[in-house]
């Protein structure tokens, strides 16, 4: 053997390298056992933890109701019927005003005086002409029966008795004539006083004294028997559910409501709007004003109702849920559709059995799947 060989020198460098890879592994693996024996078990505090309620609540059911039917709708408050007062004679002087706007008023009570001292010369000269013509008519119509009774006895002739008797009748003519025109005049002066057309309630006023009448001008505006009504427009498709003597109720401005009775219902519809109208027939004496724009509902009969509280329903995300309970005391998000609304209370339309047990109160605070402690109404949590 040549004592020179480098073959031996190798393998105990072999051997040295794979006891110290075999030394590294078995350390690590001690260290790796060390630590995890130190680690620290799950406490019984921090399972419960994990388990405790989110919140403590109580649960109801949905109760069912009889609620009307409701139909919203929006319209504006107007006279009944508003006539328009003006004079009937033109040229005169407006001499005296005696109501004001809001006034009201009884049928013939007079509401302006036209001066009438013009007219009153019209009327002497007419009942003087008249006066004049009743003589003239007296002395013709005698003149007429005295040659009547001469033709009889042969001392006039037919042609003389004819003039006598057209005498007579032309005075006549005249003094009907004469009494036509003195009734003319005798209008006129009636007409010096503007006069109410009906009971009523004073909307508006333009006269003022001195200004000069003219024939059509507008001197005020009559709110015919002080009666107002809502002009309320309802969509095509729910005009045929409303019918004559249905009960309306309207929000007055002051917070009070106003009912009113529905006269009539339009037989057509606004083709640019598709929308009717339905007239409704408001007390007299409501704290509410013509012109004013008005927002109601028309109540169309009783429907029973699958109600709960609003505390029990949330939105979120556009849609509107409840929470009910599942098993093992977890809550389950529901959507559900809303119907009516009265009071704290709102209808569900579809979603919710009429059995369900969902949270009351505190909804808002919950998310699906949530633990929750249930407690009966009324206890103390």
């Amino acid at each position: 053997m040549n004592p020179f060989s480098p073959k031996p020198a190798v393998g105990r460098k072999a051997r040295i390298a794979g006891l110290a890879l075999t030394v590294a592994v078995l350390t690590a693996l001690a260290v790796a056992a060390l630590v995890f024996s130190r680690a620290p078990a799950p406490s019984p505090e921090s399972e419960k933890t994990a388990g405790k309620p989110a919140l403590t609540v109580t649960l109801i059911t949905p109760r069912t109701l009889d609620w009307p039917r409701i139909l919203p709708a929006n319209g504006n408050v107007v006279a009944w019927q508003e006539a328009i007062i003006g004079p009937e004679i033109g040229n005169f002087r407006l001499t005296e005003v005696d109501v004001q706007v809001g006034d009201r008023v009884r049928k013939g009570q007079i509401l302006a005086r036209i001066d009438s001292e013009s007219v009153a010369s019209e009327l002497a000269e007419a009942i003087a002409s008249v006066n004049e013509l009743q003589a003239s008519a007296a002395e013709a119509t005698s003149n007429a029966d005295r040659a009547r009774e001469l033709r009889a006895q042969g001392f006039y002739s037919s042609q003389l008795n004819t003039q006598y008797q057209t005498a007579a009748h032309t005075a006549n003519a005249r003094l009907a004539a004469a009494e036509a025109r003195r009734r003319g005049v005798e209008l006129k002066l009636s007409k010096t006083s503007v006069r109410a057309p009906d009971d009523g309630v004073i909307s508006a006023r333009s006269a003022t004294v001195g200004s000069l009448t003219q024939p059509g001008q507008e001197l005020f505006r009559l709110i015919r028997g002080g009666r107002l009504e809502w002009r309320a427009e309802i969509a095509s498709a729910d005009l045929a559910v409303v019918q004559p003597g249905f009960v309306a109720v309207l929000a007055a401005p002051d917070g009070q409501t106003v009912r009113g009775r529905v006269r009539a219902v339009a037989p057509s519809v606004d083709p640019q709007t598709r929308n009717g109208l339905v007239y409704v027939d408001l007390p007299a004496g409501a704290p509410i004003n013509a012109g004013m724009f008005a927002r109601g509902e028309f109540e169309l009969g009783r429907r029973p109702a699958l109600t709960l509280p609003q505390s029990a329903v949330v939105s979120r995300e556009g849609f509107a849920s409840v929470f009910r309970l599942a098993p093992g005391d977890r809550v389950t998000q529901t959507k559900v559709t809303l119907g009516r609304r009265q009071g704290e209370r709102i209808e569900i339309v579809a979603g919710l059995p009429a059995d369900a047990r969902v949270v009351e109160t505190g909804a808002a605070f919950l998310a699906d799947g949530d633990t929750v402690k249930v407690v009966e109404r009324g206890a103390t949590p």
